[in-house]
């Protein structure tokens, strides 16, 4: 990772799991973490930013025990400008095989005004106050000048200068709000190559954002000026309209290869698979017309263009669905399958489960087995993970009957769940079914968090096809997103809210700093 690498090399960082889970309603537990940080392990990530240390006891939790078992990646924790976040964050990395610091100050006028109030000498003596303490933990540091790109030139460059002076060997400049475009972002980089002298000690690397659909132009834009680690999330998860995709910037540099002739580390195989664990764990769905990882990105309905794909794949795709993991979905087991089948197709689809795990969703694939006519590789990903997704549920899902229909009567629902390890039930009525489902929550388990989303999505084809459920919850000021799967509309939406409502309960213990880095 150091600056005598291969220049044509673009190092993937990864910080799903920190500016990705400041997405509303993104909120990930430990188990759901460590999920993650082994898919991200293994599809070749270079840096794993693990959280931010000082956030939470949470957040320093997952940092820490991801630390303990990555031994590939580079293990980031994010850090303020301030000596109790770099200290924690130092004390969090320390189990890991590679760990770095990464810590930010705030650079352009605006921020320095108004966020930090600060003056700009200040902010610069920080720099390489912060820099230097965090060297002394570790080898390996990264400092990012926050909303780089709406620094002053002449500020950024002596910052940058000061950060390289200090030990920092990796520089990331941010177009924290998305407000560059490619010429200008580019341009930027170009301009710290040509004026700090030291440049050629660190790594230079860019984080960008999506507020204006530009965050994976503007990084190829920096990587074509001589950047050469890229921050990213898998799906371009993050704040408000997200970060650089990570997919979409492997996938062009690697389609792109005539333009752009770098390599990355990025197993691309594992995307779609990657894509999803991201999904379910997050209850963020993936739009149809999303880029690679999209349902729609490999389909073909126009005449034409399926006249063109069958005379040559070439016409229409500039990549295979094979290159980023994606396969034919086929009929893959019945109701008669048993556990050694079911469990080798969960190896081959990428999952390890304990017996207890595995014994949980083997059940839950067998009533969907009896269910449905034709059960498909999807359809047991999004089984496993909404059984996955349950492990440590203080409220957990038993039965649901609901009655319900056009004749004057309330809509009703009979609930039972598992609350605490003890089982209890209700019958509640409500304006619709899904109100009573709701109602029976609530009634069993008394809280006030109020429903912002409720949307459905079939994951395969036929009116057989399971149905997955996103549920968002918002409960003073903290959002969280529930999924929930399963072949009766109804039950998933139950699974949904119940899974929702469990993270709620995590992330009533959860308090972060009053400033975070994009």
């Amino acid at each position: 990772m150091r600056p005598t690498m291969d220049k044509n090399r673009i190092i993937i960082f990864d910080t799903t799991m920190r500016d990705g889970e400041q997405s509303p309603g993104a909120s990930m537990n430990l188990h759901e973490k460590l999920r993650i940080a082994q898919a991200l392990e293994e599809m070749g990530v270079d840096v794993i930013e693990a959280g931010f240390p000082i956030a939470s006891n949470g957040d320093f939790e997952a940092v820490r025990d991801i630390a303990k078992v990555v031994k590939q990646s580079v293990v980031c924790g994010l850090a303020r400008a301030a000596r109790g976040d770099i200290e924690r964050c130092a004390e969090a990395i320390k189990p890991a095989e590679r760990g770095r610091i990464h810590t930010f100050i705030s650079t352009s006028p605006l921020h320095m005004k108004y966020k930090l109030q600060m003056a700009p000498d200040d902010v610069y003596a920080a720099v390489t106050e912060s820099v230097t303490r965090a060297r002394s933990f570790t080898d390996d540091v990264e400092w990012s000048a926050e909303d780089g790109s709406r620094t002053e030139h002449d500020f950024l460059c002596r910052c940058v200068e000061a950060a390289i002076r200090a030990g920092a060997g990796t520089i990331n400049i941010p177009d924290t709000v998305g407000y560059s475009v490619p010429d200008e972002f580019g341009a930027l980089i170009s301009m710290l190559f040509n004026r700090v002298p030291n440049i050629d000690q660190a790594v230079i690397s860019v984080h960008c954002h999506n507020d204006l659909g530009l965050a994976v132009a503007n990084s190829l834009a920096a990587v074509r000026a001589g950047a050469r680690q890229i921050e990213c999330t898998v799906n371009g998860l993050g704040e408000r309209a997200g970060n650089a995709a990570m997919e979409e910037v492997v996938m062009a540099l690697r389609t792109r290869n005539d333009l752009m002739p770098f390599t990355t580390g990025i197993r691309t195989e594992h995307i779609t698979r990657t894509s999803r664990l991201v999904s379910a764990v997050t209850g963020f769905v993936v739009q149809p017309n999303k880029a690679i990882v999209g349902a729609n990105a490999f389909a073909h309905e126009s005449g034409i263009h399926q006249d063109g794909m069958l005379k040559h794949q070439g016409t229409y795709e500039i990549m295979t669905p094979e290159s980023v993991g994606l396969t034919q979905s086929k009929l893959v087991l019945g109701k008669h399958s048993g556990r050694h089948a079911f469990k080798e197709k969960l190896k081959e689809l990428g999952y390890e489960m304990g017996d207890n795990a595995l014994e949980d969703a083997f059940r839950r694939f067998k009533e969907v087995a009896d269910r449905k006519k034709e059960v498909f590789e999807e359809d047991i990903v999004a089984l496993v993970d909404d059984e996955l997704s349950r492990a440590h549920d203080r409220v957990r899902f038993v039965s649901l009957d609901v009655v319900c229909g056009s004749k004057h009567r309330p809509p009703s629902a009979e609930l039972e769940l598992e609350i605490d390890d003890e089982t209890c039930s209700v019958k509640t009525t409500g304006t619709g079914p899904i109100d009573a489902i709701f109602v029976a929550v609530k009634t069993l388990f008394p809280h006030e968090a109020r429903l912002q989303l409720f949307q459905v999505h079939a994951v395969t084809q036929g009116t057989d096809a399971q149905a997955e459920v996103t549920v968002r919850l918002e409960e003073n000021g903290k959002t969280v997103n529930g999924q929930g799967a399963d072949t009766d509309t109804l039950v998933a939406s139950a699974r949904a809210y119940v899974n929702a409502l469990n993270k709620l309960l995590e992330k009533r213990e959860k308090t972060a700093p009053s400033a975070l880095s994009a």
